[in-house]
């Protein structure tokens, strides 16, 4: 398991991070979200040892992480940092010789994932000649190469079509299920949804929330309920004991007041038509993000 341990960071005056702490767990895909200035790519960087935190720790498997620990981190960073003029197959097996792998094992590494991500057929091409989407495959095929114990990746969907996303999706899940722990920023907030286990959110430097989706989701929500009716659901504004937050035409989303109101007014609904549907609604990650930072 990789721990980040109150770390601290500031850039002159201005302090960046807050005494941040958060757990990245085997075979679990962990989102780690914020608004821009947050502290999401300074934390990484510091994850990685790009930069040294001024308070606070990080531990890989109960141990301070070493050098020779990040040598076995996967690091996708948001600014493409690939050599333009260099071929794509070549420069992933020289980034993979670089993590110690031998001549064989990288080329044989570099395959397989050019095959996984689609870019086969790009191998030979140089890597200025691909489009931003394919050079930002090109990237993740780099994170990958070494069969890294860990990945972190900021921001590894930018610049990606739907198709792409797909892609670039099965590959992390397959890292994932094999035992890896994944943690990846995104402003993808419905991507990140569908495929995180866990969430951490930061807000100006500090942790706002942090824990497993579906955690969060019940720790955040107040009871609402969707009702939907035949013909018309305007006479809800007048029932006692709720507030109505949308309503339109013949659906209406309300917060009961008290238990047991929203049987109250499923009756009142009954006694006036048909009820099509009376559903507890769930917040989405976009709700939740809005209402921790």
């Amino acid at each position: 398991m990789l721990s980040v341990n109150a770390i601290s960071r500031s850039f002159g005056d201005h302090r960046v991070l807050r005494d941040v702490s958060f757990e990245v767990r085997p075979g679990r895909m962990t989102g780690f979200l914020g608004a821009n200035g947050s502290g999401k790519t300074t934390t990484m960087r510091i994850i990685l040892g790009v930069l040294a935190p001024h308070g606070g720790s990080v531990s890989w498997q109960g141990a301070p992480v070493t050098q020779s620990v990040r040598q076995r981190f996967g690091y996708m960073p948001e600014e493409r940092g690939l050599y333009p003029k260099m071929k794509v197959a070549e420069q992933v097996v020289w980034l993979g010789r670089l993590h110690g792998m031998s001549q064989a094992d990288a080329r044989a590494a570099t395959d397989r994932l050019l095959e996984q991500l689609e870019l086969t057929e790009r191998a030979d091409d140089r890597l200025e000649t691909l489009s931003l989407g394919n050079q930002q495959r090109v990237q993740i095929a780099a994170a990958l190469v070494h069969d890294p114990d860990v990945l972190v990746l900021d921001e590894p969907f930018s610049g990606l079509d739907p198709i792409a996303v797909e892609t670039v999706l099965g590959v992390l899940r397959g890292r994932a299920r094999a035992g890896v722990p994944v943690l990846f920023s995104s402003h993808q907030l419905a991507l990140v949804e569908r495929l995180c286990d866990d969430l951490v959110i930061i807000s100006g430097g500090a942790i706002a929330a942090a824990g497993a989706r579906e955690e969060l989701r019940a720790r955040h929500s107040s009871p609402r309920f969707e009702l939907v009716v035949e013909p018309d659901v305007g006479w809800l504004r007048d029932q006692p004991g709720i507030r109505v937050i949308d309503l339109e035409g013949s659906r209406a989303v309300f917060e009961p007041e008290g238990p047991g109101t929203e049987q109250r007014v499923l009756a009142a609904a009954l006694s006036r038509g048909e009820v099509r549907a009376l559903t507890p609604v769930v917040p989405t990650l976009d709700e939740i993000f809005r209402e921790v930072i």
